[in-house]
């Protein structure tokens, strides 16, 4: 906490004026093109390894980077509405055109999955984290994913893949899909590192973003 305060001083007295007009502008409302969906994890810090500004995106932050699925043709989540909601306000009232789901190393969440849920003291979690037994069931089905790093790792970049698909079930979702106006993206943040990595369909895998390909993912987002 004492850290927190003393970085608002820090704010108002050295980074504020020259954010002033942004703010003023902001205050305004919003038009950000990107909603980000990432682990509540403190280590991730999407503002900073995207450099990104006030109001560029809109971010959901939950234990996991999780996305309930839809559970049926009315687009109501299969657990609490928070990020449908999002989903919804994203999609039809900002008109984002792209979502990105990022994981990241390290997770606490994709540990606790490959221990088991079963074993969870906390209630709460225990059963949030049931939107991630899909993707235990595909690293358990192919073990051969979990030699590429060390099996909680691999486990997070196949649940970004899974939340991916989890955000297809919802109407909206599809329907911008169909019509080409919206794009979905998968990123991991190597926290080891500090880079990060798209999945790059065409190679069935997370391919860490630099110079040589940034280009490449730009174009297929236009």
């Amino acid at each position: 906490m004492k850290k927190l305060v003393k970085g608002i001083i820090n704010f108002r007295n050295l980074i504020r004026p020259g954010y002033r007009e942004t703010f003023r502008q902001l205050a305004l409302g919003q038009s950000p093109d990107t909603l980000f969906i990432a682990c509540s994890d403190s280590r991730v810090a999407p503002n900073v390894f995207a450099s990104t500004d006030p109001g560029d995106m809109f971010v959901i932050r939950n234990v996991g980077n999780i996305v309930p699925p839809c559970g049926g043709i009315h687009g109501l989540s299969t657990a609490d509405e928070s990020e449908a909601a999002a989903i919804e306000f994203a999609l039809l009232t900002l008109g984002v055109k792209d979502i990105i789901v990022c994981g990241h190393s390290e997770c606490g969440a994709m540990q606790a999955l490959m221990q088991g849920r079963d074993k969870l003291k906390t209630p709460n979690l225990k059963a949030w984290l049931r939107h991630g037994e899909k993707a235990v069931r595909v690293l358990n089905n192919h073990r051969e994913f979990a030699a590429e790093q060390l099996p909680h790792n691999r486990l997070s970049q196949l649940n970004v893949l899974q939340q991916i698909e989890n955000l297809k079930s919802y109407p909206i979702v599809h329907e911008q899909l169909q019509a080409k106006k919206l794009r979905l993206h998968g990123w991991w943040f190597d926290l080891t590192n500090a880079c990060v990595l798209n999945f790059d369909p065409a190679v069935g895998k997370f391919v860490e973003i630099d110079e040589s390909n940034a280009d490449e993912i730009i174009q297929a987002s236009e």
